[in-house]
């Protein structure tokens, strides 16, 4: 067992050409292509996938490798996750010699083994080299090929960067170096997601809201706020696949992920200093200009190195705790006090700057102005309102969201009946304070 930990870029044709002259500039060892060929396996009912687990078997040359990849932990394009990787002398799954531990309690191999059935492959070319990198060394891995599930294909073309000793944060910074080049962006679906997608039938993918956050069980406030810029980021990426397979209104809820990445940094203003941030803050800011233009091109913004660089800095951010050199002890002691405790406080300020911003209206003309509050408190209410039961948090955010279509719309019927309903609807957490 290995533990994986890579990041992932998906290039243009002109940045794969230029990749062996950016290597130049450190010592590397270089291999020349090497054809792979993977086949994947799952049973019908996808109790793999349920595991949240892949295996695949992998040809190259004479020799063949059985490898089950387990749940892991994605930030960005930087994934880590167990990997067991065991050597065959021909292409036939043998999950028994794989570690029992592995498994779930009960699982019967036997039974499992009969049900696995190849569910789609990825061919490719794959070039290497190994990097040294100030103290650490990292395979770079230049893939073209495709995958392909029956009759349905997607085209291969990613740049893996695999920590194989040293530190995460020189991966990190080494992948910050490249991405000054250019034609990169962050790769956040794996070759096995976009298999298991061309084997559903790559059915099309739609917007989705942001959900409320669901932090772990007595979490701390740090992390819920990992938690919540972890999926700020997730919701960005997820968009930025959207715009690029041609939903343009997909544009749009990438603008709302930047502004819930901003929305966080405000909630927890008061225990990370801005110092901790800045740089990350500016690199989102000019991003958030750039997205305000009304001539944007997908391939040109998604592939451009600024916003590379920006989603590169926020995922250092937050795998590797950029906060923690600037919290004092008497911030970090707050840091570790109860997220749900957090959550109450803040959600009770939101719901009375909120009525203190609509109670005062008392002319229809007035809401808009408000408009851009509202939406800005929805977002926080989402990251905060995990841990209370769903339809009473949804049944609390509905009313307001109404009123914010009502604005939007310029429901001038509805905002005079009812604009002044919502102020009544029930809290649904405990109130409280620090």
């Amino acid at each position: 067992m290995t533990i994986e930990i890579e990041i992932k870029f998906i290039a243009t044709p002109d940045a794969a050409s230029e990749l062996p002259t950016q290597l130049t500039a450190w010592p590397h060892e270089h291999s020349a292509a090497e054809k792979l060929t993977n086949i994947y396996y799952e049973t019908k009912d996808a109790q793999l996938r349920r595991w949240d687990m892949g295996l695949r078997i992998r040809g190259f040359g004479d020799s063949y490798e059985m490898t089950l990849k387990t749940a892991g932990q994605s930030v960005g394009g930087l994934h880590q996750r167990q990997e067991y990787n065991i050597p065959l002398t021909q292409p036939d799954l043998a999950i028994e010699k794989l570690p029992q531990a592995v498994w779930p309690a009960g699982t019967d191999l036997s039974a499992l083994q009969a049900q696995l059935t190849p569910l789609f492959s990825t061919h490719f070319l794959r070039e290497k080299w190994v990097v040294t990198y100030r103290e650490s060394v990292i395979e770079v891995a230049f893939d073209r090929g495709e995958v392909r599930s029956g009759e349905l294909t997607e085209a291969i073309n990613e740049i893996e960067l695999e920590l194989k000793s040293g530190h995460q944060k020189e991966l990190l910074a080494f992948a910050a170096e490249l991405a000054g080049m250019g034609g990169l962006r962050l790769g956040s679906l794996s070759k096995a997601a976009r298999g298991y997608a061309l084997a559903q039938g790559n059915p099309a993918r739609e917007r989705r809201p942001l959900p409320i956050l669901k932090a772990k069980p007595k979490a701390t406030i740090e992390e819920g706020m990992q938690s919540a810029f972890a999926l700020g980021l997730a919701q960005w990426q997820y968009h930025e696949e959207l715009w690029l397979s041609g939903n343009h209104d997909a544009l749009q809820e990438i603008r709302q992920a930047l502004e819930t990445l901003r929305q966080a940094f405000t909630l927890f203003g008061s225990l990370v200093p801005r110092k901790a941030s800045s740089d990350l803050r500016q690199r989102l800011a000019v991003l958030e200009e750039t997205l305000k233009a009304d001539d944007l091109h997908a391939e040109t913004l998604c592939f451009a190195a600024d916003s590379l660089l920006a989603q590169l800095a926020l995922t250092n951010w937050i795998a590797t705790q950029g906060w923690r050199d600037f919290v004092s002890a008497e911030a970090d002691v707050k840091l570790q006090a109860s997220f749900k405790r957090f959550s109450d406080i803040m959600l009770g300020r939101i719901a009375a700057d909120l009525k203190s911003t609509f109670d005062k209206i008392r002319h229809i003309n007035e809401y808009q102005d408000k408009l851009p509050r509202l939406n800005h408190q929805l977002l926080a209410v989402r990251l905060l309102a995990g841990a209370y039961e769903p339809s009473a948090v949804y049944g609390w955010l509905s009313g307001w969201e109404r009123l914010a279509l009502a604005i939007e719309t310029h429901d001038r019927s509805w905002l005079e009946n009812a604009g002044h309903d919502v102020l009544r609807t029930p809290a649904f957490w405990k109130n409280g304070s620090l």
